[in-house]
């Protein structure tokens, strides 16, 4: 058990998010974690972080680096990490902002936050060794979590052009500010090795002593799901190969290694693809997840998704 007075939990709704499933995966968590034979963990889709957050709940780690392709994303962090009290300030004011103005207002203001944060996101250039955080930096990173907090369903999702194009999503009472739980987080990233590039570029990273946790955007379900645009560019079936090559790879190393993905059979019994991909591994394909990222609730509901498991060498 860590020493962090109140567990941090993530800061932004993300599509895929793992918290429902936390349970369940304390279950599939390596048998070496829990021995204590695990000194770094690797998160390459760290996403909200849910299992992050988790983990570091229960475990010390020597060395922890969390990745992921979204600048925007990985630079928020990397702000709560060395300067969470400006963060927390701008926040406060748009938080008391937005609450001065009736509905019409909000909307207005939202639009142009959202114009604003399109505009300036451009200019976030990551770098993982830079703690020394711009007013700039700061700005863009609380527009997006403005952004993610009073967005249609908290859905974050660019278009070809890399805009964000999500529109107002009219909550009555948005937790814009949420200063206990950004505190706990700049508390638990103190470890942390912050990168944004692809899953590849971690190889270095992995060892004997490591447990990686992948969750890479999810395979489509249908020919019409948006499920992978969290950024411009896709996560197509070329991708999901080459992520597997990888996975086998890493698992040489003799590290621990757990992915998630979507279950293709919920649409298609007789769909292998993943089976094959991953074939000789431990597969659970019978996750139970209630999904919310259609934007019709007809179509929201229980699913099942899929875990690929190696435990690594003892």
């Amino acid at each position: 058990m860590t020493d962090i007075e109140v567990k941090a939990k993530p800061f932004v709704k993300w599509a895929g998010g793992k918290r429902q499933l936390l349970s369940t995966f304390d279950e599939l968590y390596p048998a070496k974690l829990k021995q204590g034979k695990i000194k770094r963990y690797v998160e390459p889709f760290v996403g909200g972080g849910a299992v992050f957050f988790d983990l570091v709940s229960k475990y010390d780690f020597e060395e922890i680096v969390l990745n992921d392709v979204n600048k925007i994303l990985v630079t928020t962090y990397s702000v709560i990490k060395n300067d969470v009290d400006q963060l927390i300030d701008e926040l406060e004011s748009l938080q008391t902002q937005y609450f001065e103005k009736d509905t019409e207002e909000r909307e207005r203001y939202y639009y142009q936050i959202r114009a604003e944060f399109n505009e300036l996101k451009g200019a976030i250039e990551f770098n993982s060794e830079d703690s020394d955080i711009s007013r700039t930096q700061v700005l863009i990173c609380s527009y997006f979590l403005f952004l993610n907090k009073t967005c249609f369903n908290g859905l974050y999702r660019e278009n070809k052009k890399g805009a964000f194009n999500v529109p107002f999503g009219k909550y009555k009472n948005p937790k814009i500010l949420d200063r206990e739980n950004l505190l706990s987080i700049h508390k638990v990233l103190k470890k942390a090795t912050l990168k944004s590039g692809d899953f590849e570029s971690l190889t270095k990273y992995i060892t004997k002593d490591t447990f990686v946790y992948l969750d890479p955007p999810y395979r489509p379900l249908n020919v019409t799901s948006s499920f992978s645009s969290y950024s411009k560019g896709d996560f197509n079936d070329d991708e999901q190969k080459r992520l597997a090559k990888w996975f086998r790879e890493m698992s040489r190393t003799g590290a621990a290694l757990m992915l998630s993905n979507s279950n293709p059979k919920n649409t298609n019994p007789e769909d292998t693809f993943f089976d094959e991909l991953y074939e000789g591994f431990k597969l659970y394909d019978n996750i139970y997840a209630s999904r919310a990222i259609n934007s019709k609730a007809s179509k929201r509901g229980a699913i099942t998704e899929l875990v690929v498991i190696n435990e690594g060498e003892e």
